[in-house]
């Protein structure tokens, strides 16, 4: 076996004293059916096609069958994929305004074919309407082949993040390597004398981001603590035990980790991971919420973060949680009116 430094790079004895599959370099499998039947319904819900007989919206992804994987062997990815899609859309004829529906169906999504080669037929009910039909075979067609390319490089580069580790070389090329903060100084920064050392021995930086939320500081406590609040903002089954040393698992298992320190309505830290990153590697997140009048402000640092992760993890925070719950707080509110 060879020592640290000595033979292939990608065996890090040294960080493993068992050696057991260093940096995935043996035969690694991870399941992608969840997280691409949400990339499917992200991408292709809401795509607007226009043209001169009018216009058309793809509607709810009905019928989503099939599986998703990636696999990792010898520093190499390998992805599986199959799907039969079925999507509705509605559209509007431009001269007289007359309102038709209709589907399309994707049979066969898979590697063995090119995205331009799938087949995508378009239907639609009975009745007049036959050029919002032409408009969505021709125009719906391409945005639909658009949309399906979107998913997968999601697929082939936000879902496998983490699957193939770094080598020392790359790290030490990576902690080497100047950062400069991304975003605005205010609103989303990344403070560059974070990088460090911590959990699995990996690079890390530290993620610095606010948000100002149209509701009061204990009410925006209450959607990161109460489960009922947080499945609702996150339309997926949650484990929330808001309690010191508490269990936390949202989006189908893709972050867990557990509460460590809880001031109502003030401040929350959490252990804190997404399921794509190297095994057992944890960041901690501290939220500190503040009253502002008839608005609250939300600071998040995130310690920890594998540098590799960084833009993704951003993201997550931005778009999983923050806009989400700026949308729960507004349909609570259009409730209450």
């Amino acid at each position: 076996m060879a020592k640290w430094g000595q033979g292939d790079p990608r065996w890090i004895v040294e960080e493993r004293a068992d050696a057991t599959n260093v940096n995935n370099w043996h035969w690694t499998e991870r399941d992608a059916t969840s997280w691409s039947k949400r990339k499917l319904k992200e991408v292709l819900e809401g795509l607007v096609v226009e043209g001169e007989a009018g216009r058309c919206e793809i509607g709810d992804l009905k019928h989503v069958e099939g599986e998703a994987s990636c696999n990792s062997r010898k520093g190499k990815l390998i992805f599986f994929y199959e799907w039969n899609l079925r999507l509705s859309w509605k559209g509007t004829v431009k001269e007289s305004g007359e309102k038709h529906k209709g589907s399309v169906e994707i049979p066969n999504l898979s590697e063995e074919n090119e995205v331009d080669d799938t087949e995508i037929n378009v239907s639609k009910k009975k009745g007049e309407g036959d050029v919002l039909k032409e408009l969505m075979r021709t125009e719906g067609t391409t945005k639909v082949r658009e949309a399906l390319r979107d998913y997968l490089k999601a697929l082939k580069t936000e879902f496998t993040l983490g699957m193939i580790l770094p080598t020392k070389a790359a790290v030490g090329q990576e902690l080497a390597t100047e950062r400069k903060p991304s975003g605005s100084p205010v609103q989303d920064s990344v403070t560059p004398q974070a990088l460090d050392m911590v959990g699995v021995k990996i690079p890390t930086v530290r993620i610095h981001m606010r948000e100002v939320f149209n509701s009061p500081a204990d009410e925006l406590y209450s959607i990161f603590t109460k489960k009922e609040l947080v499945q609702k903002f996150s339309k997926c089954p949650a484990v929330i035990e808001a309690e010191k040393g508490g269990k936390l698992q949202m989006f189908d298992g893709c972050v867990s980790g557990e509460y460590t320190e809880l001031v109502p309505s003030q401040r929350l830290v959490l252990k804190w991971r997404c399921r794509s990153w190297p095994e057992e590697h944890y960041a901690t997140v501290a939220l500190t919420f503040q009253d502002l009048a008839a608005q609250s402000e939300l600071e998040l640092e995130c310690k920890g973060v594998p540098v590799s992760h960084e833009e993704s993890t951003r993201q997550c925070w931005k778009k999983q949680y923050f806009e989400e719950i700026h949308l729960l707080l507004q349909q609570s509110k259009d409730s209450m009116e």
